[in-house]
């Protein structure tokens, strides 16, 4: 079995069930990832298995500390001990280092977690953050709007998001310019 059909299975295995709409989302974001293909040449599979698995530390059995980034990569170091650079864009996906320091754990991120591969952590950026809650594509100005109106102005979700937007928003202006420059299209907004 290959390892992009491991992760595909085992983010369904983890949220179908207990996180449908997560899970929905999910598959949408791997299926983005799994779209730069052309743009990301040999490391094409390592983005999308970490697109597929980048929300399972939401999994009710999963949750550690409580940050689905820090928990979803823990869960497949330790107990699946896969790929350092898997858990790692997990780990650091969307800007996670913004909310890791709003809630007091930008330590325990960086060093159980250090980031690498930037390149890769912007596309898997530019993949969640181009996907709704339902697994839709849609432009990131929305689906900002979106986790705002979700979470409502008072909420610390908003606070990171509008915190977090400048490094949101520059992952996907990079992607999108990749997407440019070697004339590939999603067939969908970006």
């Amino acid at each position: 079995m290959g390892y992009l059909v491991w992760a595909r299975e085992l983010a369904q295995k983890v949220l179908e069930r207990p996180l449908p709409r997560r899970w929905e989302h999910s598959q949408g974001v791997g299926r983005r990832a799994e779209a730069l293909a052309p743009i990301l040449g040999k490391d094409a599979d390592i983005l999308a298995a970490s697109a597929w698995l980048h929300d399972i530390g939401y999994a009710p059995d999963l949750i550690d500390t409580g940050f689905h980034p820090i928990d979803g990569g823990r869960y497949l170091r330790d107990v699946h001990g896969a790929d350092e650079l898997l858990c790692r864009l997990v780990a650091h996906h969307t800007c996670a280092e913004i909310e890791a320091d709003e809630r007091g754990l930008l330590d325990i991120l960086t060093a159980e977690f250090p980031k690498q591969r930037g390149d890769l952590v912007e596309a898997l950026t530019f993949c969640d953050m181009t996907t709704s809650p339902d697994g839709l594509p849609l432009t990131v100005t929305e689906r900002l709007a979106e986790i705002r109106a979700r979470y409502g102005p008072e909420d610390a979700v908003t606070w990171t998001i509008n915190r977090a937007e400048p490094c949101i928003l520059s992952a996907v202006r990079a992607v999108e310019s990749r997407l440019t420059s070697a004339n590939v299209g999603l067939g969908c907004p970006a």
